[in-house]
């Protein structure tokens, strides 16, 4: 109880500290808690449970410095509310993903760049922190460029599996004019064959009843995964050209330190 008190003690101090922080933090919060009440009386129980977690992740960047006792520039850690925001309120609940169409694609590529930037301040530290250890600007790119990807890829893994499991659409789908397939190669040689200009495709069940008819040959989610991907690998790779520069001058950069966690220890 007493530690409980502290970390909110902290917590506030924290955000006092910093106006420009507390501001959006108590802006993001008082809209998640309005989108709640909303979905409560809409009864839209998937919706408030979404609520419920964006309002932890908003916690998040906080309880990360002080269990870790690392400090996140206040760049990241708006970026990071903003992020949630942006992902779970707008993009899910409001539909953005749907409304505009390169909400996804900003958000991944965002993703990208942000977790690169983790991953190399988690070697950053490592390499002031332990002495015999000095790894090179261009081994410690690598490393946060991998671990961005990594992200990225755990990620795609858990949007495929909720779509099969739960019965989710979070692999977007997409209509698409041409496919390139060899299983439709009457020979079965491996040949590929490939189909132009879909107009539309009949989908019908067991008993030979049309279910639906679509504008186009039906792509669910390989599209969605493979540009997610790439976006992320965009992302990663645009934080690590300036990543390597700013270890190269670490006095003159002022723009990766707003992303670079430090290992310093939060004062209560």
């Amino acid at each position: 109880m007493m530690y409980k008190k502290e970390f909110l003690r902290s917590f506030k101090n924290e955000l006092k500290n910093n106006k420009a922080k507390f501001i959006i933090y108590f802006l993001l919060r008082t809209l998640i808690i309005l989108c709640l009440i909303l979905q409560i009386i809409r009864k839209d129980f998937e919706n408030v449970a979404l609520c419920f977690l964006s309002l932890i992740l908003l916690f998040l960047p906080f309880l990360i410095e002080r269990r870790l006792k690392v400090d996140l520039p206040n760049t990241l850690e708006i970026i990071i509310m903003l992020f949630v925001f942006s992902a779970e309120i707008l993009g899910e609940i409001n539909n953005f993903y749907e409304i505009i169409p390169f909400w996804d694609t900003i958000l991944h590529t965002l993703n990208g760049f942000v977790m690169a930037a983790i991953g190399f301040s988690l070697f950053d530290i490592l390499n002031d922190k332990i002495k015999s250890i000095h790894l090179s600007p261009i081994f410690l790119c690598l490393f946060s460029f991998c671990f961005s990807m990594t992200i990225g890829i755990i990620w795609e893994f858990f949007e495929y599996e909720m779509d099969k499991i739960v019965n989710f659409d979070m692999q977007k789908d997409e209509y698409i004019n041409k496919i390139n397939t060899v299983t439709l190669d009457p020979e079965k040689n491996n040949n590929v064959i490939t189909i132009n200009n879909i107009k539309y495709t009949i989908i019908y069940d067991q008993n030979n009843n049309e279910i639906v008819k679509l504008n186009g040959y039906l792509d669910i989610g390989l599209n969605d995964t493979m540009k997610d991907l790439i976006v992320n690998f965009i992302g990663a790779i645009i934080f690590n050209i300036f990543g390597f520069l700013y270890l190269k001058n670490r006095d003159k950069d002022i723009v990766v330190k707003n992303f670079i966690i430090t290992n310093k220890k939060i004062k209560a």
